[in-house]
Order: C-alpha cells, then structure tokens, then sequence
C-alpha cells in the first residue's frame, strides 16, 4: 500500500511540474504532440457516443421545411468555421485549432457521426475546439433541423445550398 501512495504522490509531483514548468506550448500555432492529439481524439469520440447514443432524431428529419429551417440556421451561425458550398475559406476557419469539419466536403472523419452525434455537438459544443453550445439559445426542434441540413450538405451543389438558404430566411 506504501509503494501504491508514493507512486500516487509521485505522479502528482510529476502533473504539476509539468503544467508549471510550462515545457507544453498551449498555443494553437504549435500543433498537439501525437499521443496528445491521439488521447484528446479518444476523449471526445468516446463522450460524445456515450451522451448521444440514446437520442433520438424525430421522424420528420428529413423534411423540406425542416432543411430549409436548418439552412437558415446553418448560413447565420456556422457558415464563418464550417464554410458552404461556393464559399471561401475564412480567416476564422483558417485560424482555428483543430481545423472544425467542411461538411459539404465529404469529410470521411465527420461522415462516420451519426445525427445524434451531431445533435449532441451542436447543443453542447466542444471544450478547447471554438465549438459553441448553441442549446442554451436553440430548441432542440432547431437543433434537429440543423442537423438535418447538416447531414445533406456533402452531397448540395452551390445553387441548391443558396435555395434553401433563400426558403429558411423567407
């Protein structure tokens, strides 16, 4: 039991002069070291599939007033990080660490969330990414539309993100 303490006593005295020794560069200009980036991948994989998996998206998700809502939703609060089709890279998208997901790009890492997944993310948000949780200001019924829109985006043309850009404002 002495030897479990001391090694206990050990790694705390190891935790803290690691942090205050300041040896790791916080600053998004010096990428993650692999094994950080690896654990903190893990980390945020696991939670979100464990707090989304019971969700369930409504039956109407694929419904056109529903996209058309989210399409709304989606130019007003994501456009700047997660771009759109016929849309530029922004600075803020360019500055951000980790780079957030282009989802009208086919991004195989994104494809393999599921919508409640995604629902999830996007109430909550993610710590240390830029993330927002917009679930303090959105109904989980915008939320879902969102989503919804979200999940069709890789497969929109220019001219049909801007149409349903144009049916959700109007």
């Amino acid at each position: 039991m002495k030897k479990l303490t001391l090694l206990a006593l050990a790694l705390i005295i190891g935790a803290a002069l690691f942090i205050w020794t300041g040896v790791y560069n916080i600053g998004a200009t010096d990428k993650h070291w692999a094994v950080t980036n690896d654990l903190i991948e893990a980390l945020r994989e696991r939670s979100i599939e464990v707090r989304s998996e019971d969700l369930v998206p409504p039956d109407d998700i694929d419904d056109a007033a529903r996209l058309a809502a989210g399409a709304a939703n989606y130019q007003e609060m994501c456009v700047t990080c997660h771009l759109a089709p016929g849309t530029q890279a922004t600075e803020l998208h360019e500055g951000l660490y980790p780079q957030p997901p282009v989802f009208y790009q086919n991004d195989a890492e994104h494809d393999e969330h599921g919508l409640q997944s995604n629902f999830w993310v996007i109430k909550n948000g993610i710590k240390l990414t830029g993330m927002p949780a917009w679930g303090g200001s959105h109904t989980d019924d915008e939320i879902w539309s969102l989503v919804a829109f979200i999940n069709r985006l890789s497969v929109m043309s220019d001219k049909e993100y801007q149409a349903f850009v144009a049916e959700g404002k109007s």
